[in-house]
């Protein structure tokens, strides 16, 4: 399967069935993304697979933040508000999203429920936490960025589906305590991963991308 077929048949899968990764599959891509590119060849990544009670208990903790009201903590900087373009692309695969499942803009309240699914894993058997020291700022996340996609890529290749999600970032604090982090160890994002569940009506989400001579100019 080329690269090129992954990414024309890849996308977000938020619903997956009850079936989790053998563990010899999850150590092959596991070995297999470490050969993902980094600056000064620096590796900044420290990955953290929950599965099982760990990822129940995670998702236990989660939930009772947001039922307490608590307000979000990230490690790094997530406050950046999305404007002109990038706000109405934003816009539009929340659009996608809660039309595909048949939540109405207007309704507030279904919509919050379709976010905390986020924080439940969206069900998945697995969730996978990108954390890296502190200190390296926007470099480690540049190469963390390119390890997810490279280890997203790889899941593709073995059949296993997964959903990115800035949102696993947001509370770190009961991500350090029961996998005992260092302080100096911080949260950047996290993705669920597993089967997907194509009798799921969300995992017909489908979103629009720019046109190569929007997105690219070629200087000679």
């Amino acid at each position: 399967m080329s690269i090129e077929s992954i990414l024309k048949a890849r996308h977000s899968v938020r619903a997956f069935i009850d079936k989790p990764v053998p563990a010899e599959t999850l150590a092959l891509i596991f070995t297999h993304a470490q050969l993902s590119p980094s600056n000064c060849n620096v590796q900044p990544w420290q990955t953290c697979v929950v599965s099982g009670q760990v990822k129940d208990d995670l998702k236990t903790k989660f939930i009772e933040l947001l039922m307490s009201g608590a307000a979000p903590n990230p490690d790094f900087n997530w406050a950046a508000q999305y404007g002109g373009i990038h706000r109405e692309r934003q816009f539009g695969a929340a659009n996608a999203l809660y039309s595909s499942v048949g939540i109405a803009r207007e309704d507030k309240k279904a919509r919050q429920m379709a976010m905390v699914r986020n924080w439940q894993f969206f069900d998945a058997p697995h969730a996978v936490f990108f954390t890296m020291d502190k200190y390296l700022d926007i470099m480690g996340a540049v190469d963390l960025g390119i390890y997810a996609q490279t280890l997203s890529l790889i899941m593709a290749e073995h059949g296993i589906s997964n959903c990115m999600q800035g949102a696993l970032g947001q509370f770190p604090d009961p991500i350090r305590e029961i996998l005992k982090l260092p302080d100096e160890r911080g949260v950047l994002f996290g993705m669920s991963f597993g089967y997907a569940d194509d009798s799921a009506a969300v995992n017909n989400t489908k979103t629009e991308r720019d046109t190569l001579d929007n997105a690219v100019a070629f200087f000679s």
